[in-house]
């Protein structure tokens, strides 16, 4: 799958995608093993090849907000302590058991040395998860939550049913009392 995702980008030759699959190494995690944790350095981002990850903080009640999913196909980490080298302020939790391919910094600091196009494909992926962040923006202000769990199921039908219902709750900003009204509306 790693693969396949890379070659999606159109930038790398066969024997240059065989390099970048070479640094990466294999991870697997079970059901609620974190990736990161507040407080941590990042070091390291993966790629998803299976399983089904939350984002999430912790707020100075204790309560633990989600703000993010991600499912396969998806390259994950604490990106902002990763970019500056600060300690993560968010947990990346395994809601399902996963397999990753995991790279490190130094590992990817190579790659922008030796591959020049490797920058390329790096400001494609900032590119999209700006635009992913300026569209769950858009969605918190835009949209009730019964819309944004409409484009959950739409998007990410195969999983919705994984996601256990505080999470799911906690991301689209509502009660776990509403979200099952919103799901009993929607059945029908």
């Amino acid at each position: 799958m790693l693969t396949f995702f890379l070659k999606a980008f159109d930038l790398f030759t066969t024997e240059e995608i065989a390099t970048v699959v070479s640094l990466f190494k294999p991870r697997t995690l079970v059901k609620h093993d974190f990736l990161i944790r507040e407080g941590e350095s990042c070091e390291e981002i993966a790629f998803v090849e299976s399983g089904l990850f939350r984002s999430y903080y912790t707020t100075d009640e204790g309560n633990e907000l989600t703000y993010c999913f991600r499912f396969p196909n998806d390259l994950i980490g604490a990106y902002s302590a990763f970019i500056t080298g600060g300690k993560s302020v968010e947990h990346i939790q395994a809601i399902a058991p996963a397999m990753l391919w995991v790279i490190q910094k130094k590992d990817l600091d190579f790659l922008a040395c030796h591959l020049p196009q490797w920058n390329t494909f790096l400001k494609r992926i900032a590119e999209q998860q700006y635009l992913e962040l300026e569209q769950r923006v858009m969605q918190l202000q835009r949209e009730t939550a019964q819309q944004r769990y409409k484009n959950l199921l739409l998007n990410h039908p195969n999983f919705i049913q994984l996601i256990p219902l505080q999470y799911l709750a906690s991301y689209l900003g509502i009660t776990q009392r509403h979200l099952s009204r919103i799901r009993k509306e929607i059945a029908f």
